[in-house]
């Protein structure tokens, strides 16, 4: 189908985890609040009400330059099990708009409305019907971008925040993107914004009257993917795939950042044990076994190492993670405090993929009882069940944007 007949939604949920704490305790309406832990505390913020914003603060930033920014702000640990289950109901909403959907993250999707007219409407009655859906059954605001690509949706999700909608009818591409800073382009980050930069290129625009074979000899193989997403068009990464089309994770990884620094082995251990719980636990989400493991260790003077071993089999069992993760931290740790600990798995074999007779028997008896757990640490939490390993380790699970149990992902 010609891209200018298809209908692109992307939705976004505003101040999502914020939006969320606010249902469960409605005094931090209109204030600032910031998600994801305590002022005093290493780690960073998951998410910023946008009273917070005003002064500066947003996700990513350190908790304590938040709290110098915004003395006033409320900070909140964050309930990742609250963001699931509203996560899943903003899916059951867009499911019923269109089949075709894809949750990228836990507070927005694309949604493909191309052919539903018939039943929703024009795309922005469609887009209405929508937000009041979404309001009445969440009691949450979203913002809709809507445009003939999921990168002029996003685009459009954006400056159309917060509870807003915004649609850029087709043949309308250029002369939207055109004034908009090459920032606001998916995938242009810090360092290709200054290379842009560098070439006298500023605005959208600018870079769209550049010619193809210019911007590649300029920056290379990223060029042609550049002059397509100055055009609107979804060009290169995830872009390439189809709305729905699940690739599959590249990694799974989960860290934890001391709000003291400790030298204490049996504690780094018993962290090291979460840790690897935790990973597993996404690996059997995506019925995948991982090949390669890898540790993540900093010290107090931010020196950080990193160390991967391949595993003869695929696991992903608990134990077995664990005991290799463990032999790469004995190895490796030279007794020194450490600041962060994190476990990575990578290389991924999935279910169909063919395991020794021993091996597959000790993995479905593994899986079957693991499985049993996960489905408890779903409904009680994280703490619910642990390796006696794992016990000792005070672990608050981190509030992100991609968690185990993503809405629609498959399993």
């Amino acid at each position: 189908m010609s891209p200018a007949h298809r209908t692109i939604f992307h939705v976004d949920m505003d101040a999502f985890f914020v939006s969320v704490e606010e249902l469960f305790d409605p005094a931090l309406k209109g204030k600032a609040v910031v998600v994801g832990g305590q002022r005093h505390e290493r780690g960073v913020a998951s998410a910023a009400s946008y009273e917070a914003r005003k002064f500066g603060v947003h996700s990513a930033m350190p908790l304590r330059t938040a709290a110098k920014l915004c003395p006033h702000a409320i900070f909140v640990d964050g309930h990742p099990e609250r963001y699931r289950d509203y996560s899943a109901k903003v899916y059951q909403v867009l499911d019923r708009f269109s089949p075709k959907l894809e949750m990228v993250s836990i507070d927005e999707a694309y949604v493909d409305m191309t052919g539903t007219e018939r039943l929703h409407g024009p795309p922005m009655r469609a887009a209405h019907a929508l937000h009041e859906a979404m309001k009445a059954e969440t009691q949450l605001n979203c913002s809709i971008g809507i445009g003939t690509s999921r990168l002029l949706a996003k685009i459009c999700s954006d400056q159309a925040k917060p509870n807003g909608v915004l649609w850029i009818v087709p043949g309308g591409e250029a002369e939207f993107l055109a004034p908009l800073d090459v920032r606001k382009i998916p995938g242009v980050g810090k360092v290709m914004e200054k290379r842009l930069l560098e070439q006298g290129i500023q605005k959208i625009g600018d870079l769209a009257r550049h010619e193809e074979r210019w911007l590649e000899a300029n920056f290379g193989v990223l060029g042609p993917a550049l002059a397509g997403k100055a055009r609107g068009l979804d060009a290169g990464a995830w872009f390439d795939s189809d709305i729905g089309e699940d690739d599959g994770p590249r990694s799974i990884s989960h860290e934890h950042t001391y709000s003291v620094d400790t030298n204490d082995a049996q504690t780094l251990e018993a962290m090291l044990a979460r840790l690897s719980e935790m990973v597993c636990r996404r690996l059997r989400e995506q019925k995948l076994h991982a090949r390669t493991l890898q540790l993540k260790l900093r010290y107090s003077d931010f020196r950080t190492l990193t160390r991967a071993r391949t595993l003869e089999q695929p696991s992903s069992v608990d134990a077995e993670v664990l005991a290799t993760i463990r032999e790469l931290f004995r190895a490796n740790w030279n007794g020194d405090a450490v600041r962060l600990l994190g476990v990575c798995a990578s290389h991924f074999a999935d279910e169909s993929e063919q395991l020794s007779l021993e091996g597959r028997t000790t993995h479905e008896k593994w899986n079957q009882a693991l499985s049993a757990a996960d489905r408890m640490r779903e409904k009680f939490g994280e703490h619910a069940v642990s390796m006696a390993t794992g016990m000792k380790a005070r672990f608050r699970e981190r509030t992100h944007e991609n968690p185990a149990g993503l809405p629609g992902k498959k399993k």
